[in-house]
């Protein structure tokens, strides 16, 4: 299939540039008597957290601008995507700061045309094919075929979103696109990672303990921070705080995490790693930042299934689970954004209310022969 160059815009702020890092570094700075400001804290792009308006304030100021750290590996990572895209730069900061930026962009990434430098206020007005940004606002309201958050940890706010963690999961997910998934259907015959994509309410679960109940088939155990259901043992996932949760992904413990209606859900490479090596098949339930994660780390040994559900049943099954209010608003929220998702999986499952016939269709897919 012809290859063709698609139109890829970049956030700048905590994309490119380090922005909220950089800004509680200076307030800890002139905060030295105070228990110091952890990132951890910023929850949104606002304001709410600690010294949250003196934060907001320093965007403003285009000596901040001006010396903002580059983030570790956006210079590669930009070069790289430049070879297989036309990027855009898609910044939106204040008019005193618009002339530092553009200097910085200009002159950090020789490799990008100034003309490809949109500096605005309104990203929701600019069409490309992917777009990657920390604002899960501008995600939201993004005219992009594939608006793909980056995540952070400030956009934990909405779940489902076509997210990743890295660049390099990034630049994989622009490959994906611009090959059209021309490429060879995954073959797990041998061993493999089955991901399990699809919305709330949409079966993942049961699909998963079906297959798991047959040979050949084996769930990794996966970390997570949300709080054990009633219906759940000490094997369905490995419950732990939110505290070790993510001094463990600072230890590098996983290789796929992200943030599920609010919680952090990781699995660690051994996991996953004993299952393949064996001949087995992993299978995860998982959102779609975790799959575009394992796809780039197994490839053709990776397949995403997407488990399609009739929106009104995914809703009815939301609704009577046994989670708080919160969570179920989060989840119903969501789905619009999780429905996109099924378009950068390999296959597409209508599970309707038959998950025994789900099951068999999934297992055919991994048997089959190329």
């Amino acid at each position: 299939m012809r290859k063709y160059r698609i139109r890829v815009g970049l956030d700048v702020d905590d994309t490119l540039y380090e922005c909220n890092s950089y800004a509680v570094s200076i307030i800890n700075r002139r905060h030295p008597d105070e228990e110091p400001l952890k990132i951890e804290e910023i929850k949104s792009w606002g304001g709410e957290e600690r010294h949250g308006d003196e934060r907001i304030a320093l965007y403003s100021d285009p000596e901040f601008v001006r010396t903002q750290p580059i983030s570790e590996g956006a210079q590669e990572f930009v070069q790289k995507l430049s070879e297989i895209a036309d990027v855009f730069f898609i910044t939106a900061v204040p008019a005193p700061c618009m002339s530092a930026r553009a200097e910085r962009l200009v002159k950090d990434f020789p490799e990008i045309p100034s003309k490809n430098i949109m500096i605005g206020t309104r990203k929701d007005v600019i069409s490309l094919d992917i777009m990657l940004d920390d604002g899960s606002h501008n995600i939201s309201s993004s005219r992009a075929a594939y608006p793909v958050l980056f995540r952070k940890p400030w956009n934990t706010d909405l779940s489902g979103l076509l997210s990743v963690n890295s660049y390099d999961d990034f630049l994989h997910f622009c490959e994906m696109v611009r090959n059209s998934f021309s490429e060879n259907f995954p073959q797990l015959k041998d061993g493999g990672v089955l991901c399990l994509v699809g919305p709330s309410g949409s079966s993942k679960t049961e699909i998963a303990s079906g297959l798991t109940a047959l040979n050949g088939f084996e769930k990794p155990l996966t970390s997570t921070t949300r709080p054990r259901r009633k219906t759940e043992g000490e094997e369905s996932y490995r419950f732990i705080s939110e505290e070790q949760f993510v001094q463990e992904m600072k230890e590098g413990s996983y290789v796929e995490t992200t943030v599920y209606s609010g919680y952090h859900f990781g699995t660690s490479e051994k996991d996953i790693a004993h299952i393949v090596e064996k001949g087995a098949v992993a299978v995860i339930p998982i959102d779609i930042c975790g799959a575009i994660t394992l796809k780039n780390l197994y490839r053709d040994r990776a397949m995403l299934v997407f488990t399609r559900r009739d929106r009104a049943e995914a809703i009815k099954s939301i609704i009577v689970r046994d989670i708080d209010l919160d969570d179920k608003t989060r989840r119903i929220m969501s789905l619009d954004f999780e429905y996109r998702n099924s378009e950068v999986c390999d296959v597409e499952i209508n599970v309707g209310n038959d998950v025994e016939a789900a099951i068999k269709q999934i297992v055919n897919l991994v048997h089959q022969k190329s």
